[in-house]
This record gives structure tokens, C-alpha cells and sequence, in this order.
């Protein structure tokens, strides 16, 4: 995680370079600052401010200090569990790390506990689930790399669960692990074994439209990719639309898509580098003889052969791009442009 800290005392000073050095050594980066005039470089903006230049650009934040000043400054910034960093507030003393800002989908809980750990202290920690053992599926999606949508069936999947109710669970992928306490198996259409549909559940899915249970979580993994090619100097527009019907027609989700790919002949194409940086994907290009020997049954094209020196980008891209997955979608296209889109391996794991 990339972290900033701010104390505001001498004695909070050191409390926060010995997280500092403990948090670093297990992978962290870790920037602190400090806001007394009886300390060295202390910022000269208000804390308040301080929060705010930090809040979209760290993972999270930690304040060494009382917990009215870490309220009051995060306050005017605070938006979203989904978007939301960690936030931490610590005694000067390190006795008490309180996660104060979200806890689950941001992290806070976790570290929280790892700061404990490294300062002797006691973890604070006001979650329903987490004090009464119980699955957490914005944890659980966290703890996945998987995307999270419809926050409220989330809040109702949660309450089902701590109230003893049973809670759905469908995937489209194979999945590793004990399921967890109050989850039961159930169909594509929402039946668990004995034909029963639950109110609420959770699934993991890549298509908009799996919405199996009257209150349905969609757990989302961003593993496939987009394979794209063009013509020259295509105009940005025309490549979005591709995409976007490529995806539409499909009923795939955009955030289950984790890359572009072409070949390395469209690596300055504007209207692909453009897209990319729209959907905040990496794009990836790769060389004609690398798309040459990708393996499987594509969509031929004499004359993308003539110009690309291969039979076809979109496809043999997408598939490459998957890590050799499987394609999904082969090879349409209108207008100048290309695109196909195919899945790496992928499965789910049950702590």
C-alpha cells in the first residue's frame, strides 16, 4: 500500500517513525509528515488540506494523534466505501489503532491489525462481521482483486448473514475452499439443490445482466482481454464505439476488462492509446511473430495478412493477452475496426 502519516507531538513523532520502518519492511511505502512547531519540516498547510492532497492519491492515511483531528480533517472529502482510502487514527503512544475509514473495500481493518502488531497495541475495530467472525463480501471481493457492485444488496447480503438468514452464492467460475458459514450453493437462475431461491445473494460474474437474486451482489474479476485492430489514424470515437458494442453485445462488464492488446504495428495508434487511457487499462501490443504462433482456431484475413503479416490481430491478440486463455468472443468488426475479446484462467479463493 502506498501510506502518509502525520503526527503532531514529539512522543507521537517516534510512535510513528517505528510504524514507519515496520510497515516499510513488509512492502509498504510510507511517507510521514509532521504538523507542530516543535517539530522539523512540519507542513505548513493546515491538516485539513493535507487530507485533502492526500486523500485521492494514497491507499492510506494515518493519523498519530486524536481522533477528533483525523474526523474533522478527512470530513470534507469523504465519498464513497468504494473509493474511500484506509484511515487510521493512533494514540501518541501506540497503544490503540483504530480503524476509523473503510474498513473493508479500502483496507483499513487489515492494517489496522498489522499496525497493532508492529506497535504492540491493540487493534480498534467496530465492524459487525468482523467481531462476530462472519463473511464479509466486500472482503471477500477485496481479497480477490475483484471489482464490487450494488453497495446496498452488499449492505443486505451482510445483514442476511449476521441475522442467521440463508445468502446465495452462484459463480460462473470454478472456486477453491470451504464456503463460508450462511452462503448456499445455488444455480444460474438463483435455485440452491432443494429449488428454493434466497432474497439475497452474491455472484461472481463478468455479465451485466446475471442478476439471479431479487437483492444480487455482483462480484466482478477483471480478467479478460480486448483484442483490437484498426486502421491507421482511426479516429478515437470509432474505437470507443467498437469497444463499447463489442462489450454491449456480449453483456460483458467493462471493469472485467484488464487490458487492450493489438500488434506492435498500432503501438502509437491514438485512438487505441486513447481508450486504454479512458478505461484506466494497460495496452498491450505484441509482435507479429509472437501472434504468428499463438495457437487456436481464428477468423483469417488475406488482407490483414498483407499489411499486418499475420492472419488476424484481434483475435490472436485477445487470446495472447489472456495468457493463452480462451476466446470468448471472435473476431467483428464495422467501420475500421476490430475487436474480440477472450478470458484467462481464472478461479476463486474461500479463506
Amino acid at each position: 500500500m502506498k501510506i502518509s502519516m502525520i503526527c503532531f507531538s514529539m512522543t507521537g513523532a517516534a510512535t510513528a517513525e517505528k510504524l514507519k520502518q515496520g510497515l516499510e519492511k513488509q512492502g509498504n511505502e510510507v511517507s510521514l509528515f509532521s504538523k507542530s512547531k516543535y517539530l522539523e519540516n512540519s507542513v505548513s498547510v493546515s491538516t485539513e488540506q493535507w487530507a485533502g492532497e492526500r486523500f485521492c492519491l494514497d491507499d492510506g492515511l494515518i493519523f498519530v494523534g486524536a481522533c477528533g483531528i483525523a474526523v474533522r480533517s478527512i470530513a470534507p472529502y469523504v465519498a464513497s466505501k468504494k473509493t474511500d482510502p484506509a484511515v487510521l487514527v493512533i494514540d501518541e503512544c501506540g497503544k490503540y489503532v483504530i480503524s476509523l475509514l473503510s474498513g473493508h473495500l479500502g483496507g483499513a481493518n487489515e492494517l489496522a491489525q498489522k499496525a497493532a502488531d508492529i506497535l504492540e497495541g491493540q487493534a480498534v475495530i467496530t465492524t459487525a462481521t468482523d467481531l462476530h467472525s462472519r463473511f464479509a463480501v466486500d472482503v471477500f471481493a477485496r481479497r480477490n482483486h475483484c471489482g464490487i457492485f450494488f453497495m446496498k444488496a452488499a449492505k443486505e447480503v451482510s445483514a442476511a448473514i449476521l441475522a442467521g438468514e440463508t445468502v446465495g452464492f452462484y459463480s460462473e467460475f470454478p472456486w477453491k475452499g470451504k464456503l463460508p458459514g450462511g452462503l448456499v450453493v445455488c444455480d444460474s437462475t438463483g435455485k440452491d439443490r432443494d429449488g428454493n431461491i434466497p432474497e439475497t445473494g452474491i455472484v461472481l460474474t463478468v455479465h451485466t445482466s446475471c442478476m439471479p437474486f431479487a437483492s444480487t451482489v455482483q462480484i466482478v474479476p477483471n480478467i479478460l482481454t480486448l483484442g483490437m485492430g484498426c486502421r491507421k489514424d482511426k479516429e478515437s470515437e470509432a474505437v470507443k464505439i467498437a469497444a463499447e458494442e463489442c462489450l454491449s453485445r456480449a453483456d460483458i462488464r467493462r471493469e472485467a476488462v484488464e487490458k487492450i492488446a493489438s500488434i506492435s504495428l498500432k503501438k502509437n495508434e491514438q485512438g487505441l492509446k486513447h481508450l486504454a487511457e479512458n478505461w484506466q487499462i494497460p495496452f498491450e501490443t505484441y509482435e507479429e511473430e509472437q501472434l504468428r504462433e499463438v495457437a487456436g482456431d481464428f477468423t483469417p484475413s488475406a488482407f490483414v495478412k498483407s499489411i499486418t503479416g499475420v492472419d488476424n490481430v484481434c483475435e490472436r491478440s485477445a487470446v495472447l493477452g489472456s495468457d493463452n486463455g480462451k476466446l470468448l468472443i471472435k473476431k467483428t468488426g464495422g467501420n475500421g475496426v476490430t475487436t474480440a475479446l477472450a478470458i484467462r484462467k481464472w478461479e476463486v479463493r474461500f479463506e
